[in-house]
């Protein structure tokens, strides 16, 4: 196997995991971090103590807060910052980049003030080769699973099937799987919006509601992606896959999701900005949910459950208030 050299820019709980991922395969990999003593810190003690605490990184892994050193003469770029923050970062990189790196982004949202999924933000910045062979990770994937090399399954998508292939065979290990998608804007929204739903049952399962009702939850929200999506032009059958219905039953359900714990909380009681004070971790879903529901509004989609999330978050809603108004909507046909 042809080794690369790689950059990981953001050292989440993610980022982290990927870097390490790609370090034990014997790729020369250098993990950037924003925070400066984040970076010196894994340098010294070998862990993300901070994000993904417990784990021994590998010992062939280079750290940096230098977004120079981290993106100069790399053959690969892998981003894994929060959506909000991602323009930024891309512009400062952009006089560094070269045209061959092949960029890879592992980011889930969409931004705020544009409405823009992430892979349209590249493609708005990046020089238009570089962005022909752009591609995106997506999948249902909690990072410390990963991490403890618990078998996993995720999808890579690009327009060019090249870069498919690429980044199926550099990131693919005996327990992470990489299959290939062509459909970038579908995988790209199952990862977003997946976190809008997450919250949604966490609210259910905080307020003290049963499997009956998070089955519902994710049922119906997976019809609120596939509407969406299908307005947007990507492939309904990219739903029914990990980037769709994968990533979406893993969130809804799984106790490492920072999304449900979030939704938990507020079913509770708890007021939103006490949850987010809380958290060091970002929790994806609650901009995406403002940004979701802007876009679905431009484009006339009726996304019910979203709607009634960013009630919850943006605007008080009580959330037992919210989910009689959902259950108690005009009745109507299955739509699928």
């Amino acid at each position: 196997m042809e080794h690369r050299k790689i950059g990981v820019i953001g050292a989440g709980s993610w980022g982290t995991t990927l870097a390490d991922l790609l370090a034990k395969k014997g790729h020369a990999v250098t993990l950037w971090a924003y925070e400066p003593e984040v970076a010196s810190d894994m340098a010294q003690s070998r862990v993300n103590s901070v994000f993904l605490p417990g784990i021994t990184l590998s010992p062939s892994l280079s750290f940096t807060s230098s977004l120079q050193e981290a993106a100069t003469g790399k053959d690969l770029l892998l981003f894994v910052v929060p959506t909000q923050v991602l323009r930024g970062v891309i512009n400062t990189l952009l006089p560094l980049l070269s045209p061959e790196t092949l960029i890879v982004s592992a980011s889930k949202g969409i931004e705020n003030t544009t409405l823009l999924l992430v892979s349209q933000i590249y493609a708005e910045l990046l020089p238009s080769e570089m962005y022909r062979r752009f591609a995106v990770l997506s999948g249902p994937s909690f990072a410390r699973e990963v991490a403890q090399e618990m078998p996993t399954a995720v999808v890579a998508a690009a327009e060019e099937a090249e870069s498919c292939r690429q980044v199926q065979k550099i990131f693919s290990t005996p327990f992470f799987r990489v299959y290939t998608n062509s459909d970038v804007v579908g995988v790209e929204l199952g990862g977003a919006i997946k976190n809008v739903i997450a919250i949604a049952a966490g609210i259910s399962d905080g307020l003290g509601f049963g499997s009956n009702t998070r089955a519902a939850l994710v049922t119906r929200g997976l019809t609120e992606i596939t509407r969406l999506g299908r307005r947007m032009g990507a492939i309904p059958g990219t739903f029914s896959g990990l980037a769709g219905m994968g990533d979406l039953v893993l969130t809804c359900t799984g106790d490492l999701s920072r999304n449900r714990s979030v939704g938990i909380a507020l079913g509770k009681g708890k007021r939103l900005s006490e949850i987010l004070g809380e958290m060091r971790m970002v929790a994806e879903g609650v901009k995406t949910t403002e940004s979701t529901y802007h876009l679905a509004a431009r484009l006339g989609v009726s996304m019910p459950i979203t709607e009634a999330v960013y009630r919850i978050l943006h605007e008080d809603k009580p959330a037992r208030e919210a989910v009689i108004e959902l259950m108690t909507r005009d009745l109507k046909a299955e739509d699928l």
